[in-house]
């Protein structure tokens, strides 16, 4: 299992190359159903992060 920071950089990077890639991202400037799946998986990975984050203090 990837560590939070892991995560929070794989499913940055994905998004970012999807959004450079897709036509409709990137063309259109309508974000599509795998973009918002993209971020909600980005989102997640970044609230983990946080929770990982304060859990150590």
């Amino acid at each position: 299992m990837p560590s939070p920071e892991d995560a929070l950089q794989e499913s940055r990077s994905a998004y970012e190359e999807h959004m450079r890639t897709c036509r409709q991202c990137h063309f259109d400037m309508s974000p599509c159903a795998v973009s918002k799946l993209l971020a909600r998986a980005y989102n997640n990975a970044r609230r983990a992060r946080a929770r990982t984050d304060s859990a150590l203090r």
